[in-house]
């Protein structure tokens, strides 16, 4: 399905992670080499919260292909913890807002990259979270540029470097416009604080 949908995948990851988990029970194994493993995939996007899946999890558009066996590499100390996400006061700005509040380093990210991110999501007006990888601790791979993931991010994410940590403000035109999601109103613009965590 090609849902544009950083928070709609967490029931399709449970289903296609459970065939795994059953493997791995059988066979007495004690832990997965997933390379999500501890990593956000938005349904809208894992160490994956959850926009995209991987193969063992999926995202809002269901599976990216991305391998499990693939393992994400440590990150530095300051973009190793949830972060707590406050939108700024006042009206929410109608053009696409991006800030880097960690800058990471090497190549910046450009539309056919594949990416691996950890990211919060909480509604522009109140502040409340209505998705976060980091909960579900598993992150969440995407391939920028591709409609995986909404607008917002996709225009947001280019020009990010390994290991950085970026704030977008997504009007609700790059969103989810007048479509209702679960947590998240019709025409609500909303806050992400996303961190970068592999490239390829």
């Amino acid at each position: 399905m090609h849902h544009r949908d950083p928070v709609r995948s967490r029931a399709n990851a449970r289903l296609l992670l459970a065939p795994l988990v059953a493997a791995i029970a059988l066979a007495g194994c004690g832990s997965s080499n997933s390379a999500l493993s501890g990593v956000p995939v938005p349904s809208s996007l894992a160490q994956v919260s959850s926009p995209t899946g991987a193969t063992g999890a999926t995202g809002a558009t269901g599976p990216t292909g991305a391998s499990t066996s693939t393992a994400i590499p440590p990150v530095p100390a300051d973009i190793s913890h949830k972060p707590k996400v406050v939108p700024p006061k006042g009206p929410a700005p109608k053009t696409l807002v991006v800030k880097d509040l960690v800058v990471g380093k090497g190549p910046a990210a450009k539309a056919g990259d594949k990416l691996t991110v950890q990211y919060v999501g909480v509604l522009y007006n109140g502040g409340k979270q209505f998705d976060a990888s980091w909960d579900r601790h598993m992150p969440f791979p995407l391939t920028l540029g591709q409609g995986q993931v909404i607008p917002g991010w996709d225009k947001g994410l280019v020009g990010m470097r390994l290991h950085g940590r970026r704030e977008l403000i997504i009007p609700a035109k790059l969103a989810y416009g007048s479509t209702a999601r679960p947590g998240i109103p019709a025409n609500s613009p909303l806050v992400f604080v996303i961190d970068l965590l592999k490239i390829g």
